[in-house]
């Protein structure tokens, strides 16, 4: 095991940084206790008597995380904003980028059927609300990514959660990417399944291939006792819980190992992971406040989060104002800027081809203009 206690060494070239290192602030954090009391009054007039009640006990029953760090309430910006508070901030390796109108939440998919501390993080997506774009974006990082995990040295970015869970593995996307990760949100494979079926299911449009792995998988793990538990035709096809689980994790089938073989990679159930949470953001467009507080209140008790009480509340006020933001995609590594290297300790690994340049993608798409020497890199869907 590698210590690592001076976070300014160079090794190889690369230069680690981290959570307790000082901030870029990019934006003044004016007037947050106004912007709280008044969001948390006007969701208690919007929610009113009964539903109040109501409203409390959907907090109370959700898994909160203690936390004791000092991150703005980002969450209480106010989506309707009209500040020209921007920035103009060359990237720099011993800074985390932030900004006060973007919110950056690290949401987990784990698999935890060994019943360890920490399983395998199996997805790993950053959804970030950008109030200054109005826009939703989700980043996917690649879980075999060659990253510095502090205390381990040089390892697939997955193994961070199963070393340390989400907060070393937030540590270790910081260090790395730049940019800084506000909260987290946990969900194990069985919280998924549970997710998707309180919701009614979800509607998909699927090919033969990706219909015929759900297939499989559901028969091979003795799920169903037929390997055509789905009939449907390719096209759009209404899945439960466990058949849009095995959805996020189809990456393919080896014809050599399985009975079927199906092309795909990770880079595929990156894609499919982010086209799920997308069609759920387009659901949710038509609900109103009532319906998102009840919804709140059967998914919330499923996930295991350090977002605080009055972040949530503010969340759920703004949500029918983000639900209208577009949607944009990205991953890390992005396309151009990775190559597989197979001859390293922990086996095959993604390897970034210039780390330097990545950050600097990745900030571009996160912040756009705000970063001095921005260009467009998003992807649009």
């Amino acid at each position: 095991m590698a210590n690592h206690d001076n976070k300014n060494e160079i090794k190889d070239g690369f230069v680690d940084i981290s959570s307790n290192k000082q901030v870029n602030k990019i934006y003044k954090k004016k007037g947050r206790a106004i912007r709280i009391t008044a969001i948390v009054l006007s969701v208690l007039l919007l929610i009113g008597g009964s539903g109040l009640i109501y409203y409390y006990s959907v907090l109370n029953s959700l898994k909160f995380v203690d936390i004791s760090d000092n991150t703005a309430t980002k969450a209480t910006t106010n989506a309707d904003s009209t500040s020209d508070d921007i920035f103009d901030k060359s990237l720099s390796n011993d800074e985390l980028l932030e900004d006060s109108k973007v919110l950056n939440v690290m949401l987990f998919g784990e698999d935890n059927a060994r019943g360890e501390k920490f399983g395998r993080s199996d997805s790993m997506i950053m959804l970030s609300i950008d109030n200054r774009h109005k826009k939703l974006k989700m980043t996917s990082f690649q879980r075999d990514s060659y990253v510095y995990v502090d205390g381990y040295g040089y390892d697939k970015l997955t193994n961070a959660y199963a070393y340390g869970g989400p907060k070393l593995t937030i540590q270790t996307i910081e260090s790395n990417f730049g940019v800084k990760v506000d909260r987290y949100a946990v969900v194990d494979y069985a919280s998924f399944i549970d997710i998707i079926d309180v919701l009614g299911g979800i509607d998909l449009e699927l090919t033969k291939d990706e219909i015929d792995y759900i297939n499989y998988q559901l028969y091979k793990n003795k799920q169903s006792d037929t390997r055509t538990t789905i009939t449907d035709a390719p096209g759009m096809v209404h899945l439960t819980g466990q058949q849009a689980l095995w959805y996020a994790r189809n990456r393919g089938l080896d014809s050599s190992e399985e009975e079927i073989g199906i092309a795909g990679d990770d880079w595929d159930r990156t894609s499919r992971q982010r086209k799920l949470l997308e069609t759920m953001f387009n659901d949710m467009k038509s609900a109103d406040l009532t319906q998102i507080v009840s919804i709140v209140g059967k998914v919330g008790p499923l996930v295991t989060t350090n977002i605080k009480k009055d972040e949530i509340t503010a969340l759920v006020s703004h949500s029918p104002t983000y639900l209208t933001y577009s949607v944009e995609q990205y991953t890390v590594p992005q396309e151009g800027q990775w190559y597989y290297m197979n001859d390293t300790p922990v086996g095959s690994v993604i390897a970034f081809s210039d780390l330097e340049t990545q950050r600097k993608l990745f900030a571009e798409f996160i912040y756009e203009e705000l970063v001095t020497g921005g260009t467009s890199t998003t992807k649009s869907n």
